[in-house]
């Protein structure tokens, strides 16, 4: 146990010396990007390379530092019976990964960083090296992947409250007993998402987990409950990704929307209803040619007598067919100049259509259509092109009245505010699926004559599955205890990099696992690969969130 503690304190100081590198490489970087108004964007974008490696850098270093403390938490609690627990063991593996990771990135060329070999130095000293090559070892990494297999897709203790305990297995039993049994049905015949999903869902009170319980939710009007949502996402996430695990995502972002901006008649309105489900929602932000950049919307909206004139396109819309409103964002000023601020937030009432293509046709003679766009995988709500035609918005539908027309931008972040965290949890619960089922089938498929999960390989790429996903799970719950107290939003941003990136390796690995059955629409673990894939591009693309978020706050802030 001593030797373990030691281990932590180590690593603890190993990490130190790898933030202060970081740390060192962001103000090197800041100071070749000043210009007259601080930080120019042009001079930073000629350090795209160095700035996306480095906000990597900086997520794998906090996310072993939760590791570490999620391991304490698990030893002082007994868990271990007073020996050596596995979640020790694996946060040992992981920051020796991190560590290793952090080295070769600035090593590989330190002169983009603006390092030497003397700052490189602290990594590459002799006993950060043996910390390394002790926990790296294949012998301890096959001890700790059949410690793994003996738990039946297990990976760890997830110290939840009890309240969380309580939905986690509500949700899970939903997941296991009613999602999956229709999961493959959906995704091979590109189905809608069925009522035998959405009404249980309903009932459980889904859609109303963000909105406070004095507008028919059930979130507690005097916190918000991030924790809860992360739970439900997860296990919800875990039965699909596409025909259950994004159900609550639309609603939350019109909640938090209008709970930030919307006045309180379109409060009172609005959000009991989407409490019920009824109607269901979609949000059209992004543009076929602005993608991430929100300030670069050109869908226009023309003021009118009585409300707005809506012209443009919106795509990647998910649910848009089903939903009976679009929270949509569209260009109100026309002087393209003002950027973000020339943007307003509108509510658009629609009917509903269960197939690939619709045409809504309003009284004011406004038409609006939407195209399904076929994807590769999550597939459940569908994701539609949609054109607005002289669409007409009645004036009590601009969200926040008179007084929020040029504020749609700030709205829709704070609309998306959770959409990270919440995009981590679907990342978990994907994985969580991934890994339960590479256990199983390790233990079935034999191999020159006995099953392969008593290989060394398999064990190994079994422990590192069973590591990366307890990490990812305790960082995002971390994270989401840290936005219950009006904090963590740049860990967010680090913990959706990370876990998303993360889901991509673990899918692969259990198709991997499986071998040609793996590459069998019937498995459900092909099913798992393909929408993991779209986990690191949607709710902030990949290189967005790392080089305009991540690394931009971390150079604003040294």
């Amino acid at each position: 146990m001593t030797e373990v503690n030691s281990g932590m304190q180590a690593a603890l100081l190993y990490l130190a010396a790898a933030d202060a590198l970081i740390k060192k490489s962001l103000s090197w970087i800041k100071q070749q990007c000043i210009g007259n108004k601080g930080v120019s964007n042009d001079k930073l974008d000629e350090h795209q390379l160095a700035s996306f490696d480095l906000a990597w850098c900086a997520a794998e270093s906090t996310g072993a530092r939760f590791a570490i403390a999620y391991a304490d938490q698990v030893a002082a609690a007994g868990a271990a019976g007073g020996g050596v627990c596995l979640e020790q063991q694996m946060a040992l593996v992981f920051c020796a990964e991190a560590l290793q990771n952090i080295h070769n990135r600035l090593r590989a060329r330190p002169q983009n960083f603006g390092l030497d070999d003397d700052d490189l130095a602290p990594l590459a000293a002799a006993d950060l090296n043996r910390f390394c090559q002790t926990q790296l070892d294949a012998r301890n990494l096959e001890a700790l992947g059949r410690q793994v297999v003996a738990l039946d897709g297990g990976s760890g203790a997830y110290l939840l409250s009890h309240d969380a305990e309580m939905m986690q297995d509500a949700f899970r039993k939903l997941a296991t007993n009613v999602v999956m049994p229709l999961a493959e049905e959906i995704h091979r015949q590109d189905r809608i998402i069925p009522q035998e999903i959405l009404d249980p869902l309903n009932e459980m009170g889904c859609f109303g987990l963000s909105i406070p319980e004095r507008y028919g939710g059930i979130q507690s009007d005097d916190h918000e409950d991030n924790m809860g949502m992360i739970v439900v996402t997860e296990e919800l996430s875990r039965g699909s990704l596409g025909a259950a695990g994004s159900l609550i995502t639309r609603p939350e972002i019109l909640s938090r929307a209008l709970l930030k901006g919307g006045t309180e008649e379109q409060r009172q309105k609005w959000l009991p209803q989407v409490a019920m489900g009824d109607p269901l929602c979609a949000v059209a932000v992004t543009e076929p040619d602005a993608g991430s950049d929100v300030a670069a919307m050109r869908l226009k909206a023309t003021k009118c007598d009585g409300g707005w004139i809506l012209d443009g396109v919106k795509t990647w819309c998910t649910m848009a067919g089903k939903a009976g409103v679009l929270l949509v964002l569209a260009r109100s000023n026309p002087d393209r100049s003002l950027g973000h601020k020339g943007l307003s937030m509108f509510l658009v009432e629609k009917d509903s259509y269960e197939g690939h293509d619709f045409e809504y046709h309003q009284a004011q003679g406004g038409v609006l259509t939407g195209r399904a766009i076929s994807t590769i995988g999550y597939r459940g709500m569908h994701s539609y092109e949609v054109f607005f035609d002289h669409v007409f918005v009645p004036d009590e539908n601009l969200v926040g009245g008179p007084e929020g027309e040029g504020k749609g931008f700030y709205f829709t972040m704070a609309g998306f505010a959770g959409g990270r965290i919440q995009t981590a949890a679907r990342a978990i619960g994907v994985m969580q699926a991934a890994f339960e089922r590479a256990v199983t089938y390790a233990g079935e498929r034999k191999a020159f004559g006995k099953p392969i999960g008593e290989f060394q390989l398999t064990l190994v790429k079994l422990a590192r599955m069973a590591t990366l996903l307890t990490v990812s799970r305790q960082f995002t719950y971390a994270v989401g205890r840290l936005m219950d107290q009006g904090a963590g939003q740049m860990e967010a941003s680090m913990v959706k990099l990370f876990t998303c990136r993360t889901a991509e390796w673990l899918t692969r690995e259990a198709v991997q696992i499986h071998g040609g059955m793996g590459y069998a629409e019937e498995s459900p673990v092909s099913r798992y690969f393909l929408d993991a894939r779209v986990l690191s591009i949607f709710e902030g693309a990949e290189e967005t969130l790392a080089l305009k978020v991540i690394a931009r706050s971390l150079i604003d802030a040294v």
